[in-house]
């Protein structure tokens, strides 16, 4: 077991636990003021989170990716029922019934639905080659996650069903496609948006209407830009020190140990903690392009790319929303904001990702299953 260990991508583990780290600090700095969160102390529960993020990590780097293409057909209808299941049983939160409570805690499944995605896709276009035309292939590939897409739009939850979107776009354009079908691709995206529009919750909308002059409602949903925006701006290059941020503090900045975690490191570590964070995220992209490189099959390829699309868009609008960027969606920072769906998923992501990366080196070159290859 410890060699096995030892074989992990430990660049892009240690990469993440310093997120981590980076984030329980944050955590414990917003948790000394116990106003915001009701009296919770969100660190220690960030912890536990934590302890039961790194299990699964061991677990899934231990698990062979290659099974999950068995199972594809199981994995991709039991995300379909539990984002059935939410909408029956869920949780409304801020508006949006996207959590499930089993006891005193509560479980946002479509977390676990991004990585189910990830999983069929990848199988289903990796098996499809050379049976199905292109056509074929893309119509269902955007049937089978256009169907999680809507389910999770009925929620509404307009910043994950851009997630899984993303996704699937991802996966769809690096499996290679004519040039014709990116224009429907296109065209598609944008009716998308247009339809995406009449099921956003009103909330939402103003969320967005507001993000192009978030002045135009200061004390509304223009109110957690704004705040963030001054949080960000007051930090300087080496901030505020822990604890010493008085926007999170005074709890001024709502949603602080959340959606605008990353505005809190910035007030209290400066310019200096954004750009560790950020050179932290180059890192973990820079890791899981060599996975990629170097995975054996089409199947573990497919994985890596749409964990990567998963996390890039999430990084680029709770980075951008904090920043007055982009509006605001409700998207947690990956492995820096408070949650454990958030967090645990993330780990599985990383257990799987680590498993190709075994799985990559210690295949004899040349040694490869024509299955799964690419021409």
């Amino acid at each position: 077991m410890l060699d096995r260990l030892l074989k992990l991508d430990w660049v892009l583990n240690i990469s993440a636990f310093l997120l981590l780290g980076i984030g329980l600090l944050a955590l414990y700095s917003i948790s000394l003021s116990e106003k915001e969160t009701g009296g919770i102390n969100i660190f220690f529960r960030q912890a536990v989170f934590s302890l039961m993020g790194l299990s699964v990590l061991i677990i899934f780097s231990f698990v062979d990716y290659r099974h999950f293409r068995s199972y594809s057909t199981i994995i991709y209808f039991s995300m379909l029922v539990i984002l059935l299941a939410v909408l029956v049983l869920g949780s409304v939160v801020r508006g949006t019934t996207g959590w499930i409570s089993v006891g005193s805690v509560s479980v946002q499944p479509v977390e676990l639905a991004k990585i189910f995605l990830i999983l069929s896709l990848a199988s289903f276009i990796t098996k499809s080659k050379g049976i199905l035309s292109e056509a074929s292939r893309l119509t269902v590939a955007f049937a089978l996650g256009g169907a999680a897409v809507f389910l999770v739009l009925m929620q509404p939850d307009f910043g994950s069903a851009l997630v899984l979107m993303i996704i699937l776009l991802a996966m769809v354009l690096l499996s290679g496609i004519g040039w014709k079908y990116l224009a429907v691709m296109f065209f598609l995206g944008m009716a998308s948006i247009i339809l995406g529009w009449f099921l956003l919750a009103d909330y939402q909308k103003d969320r967005l209407i507001n993000f192009v002059d978030p002045g135009n409602d200061p004390k509304g949903s223009g109110y957690n830009v704004i705040q963030s925006v001054i949080a960000v701006g007051s930090g300087g290059m080496s901030g505020k020190g822990l604890g010493h941020g008085s926007q999170s503090q005074l709890n001024f900045l709502p949603e602080n140990h959340t959606d605008f975690i990353y505005a809190v490191i910035v007030e209290e570590f400066g310019v200096w903690g954004s750009g560790a964070i950020l050179f932290l995220f180059f890192i973990i992209f820079y890791r899981m392009k060599k996975i990629a490189e170097t995975s054996i099959d089409n199947f573990g390829y497919l994985i890596v790319v749409g964990s990567m699309g998963m996390f890039f868009i999430q990084i680029m609008i709770n980075v951008g929303m904090n920043i007055g960027i982009m509006p605001v969606t409700g998207i947690p920072l990956i492995f820096l904001s408070y949650g454990g769906s958030s967090l645990v998923s993330s780990f599985m992501i990383l257990g799987i990702l680590n498993n190709i990366y075994i799985t990559g080196k210690s295949t004899i070159k040349g040694k490869v299953d024509p299955d799964y290859e690419f021409n």
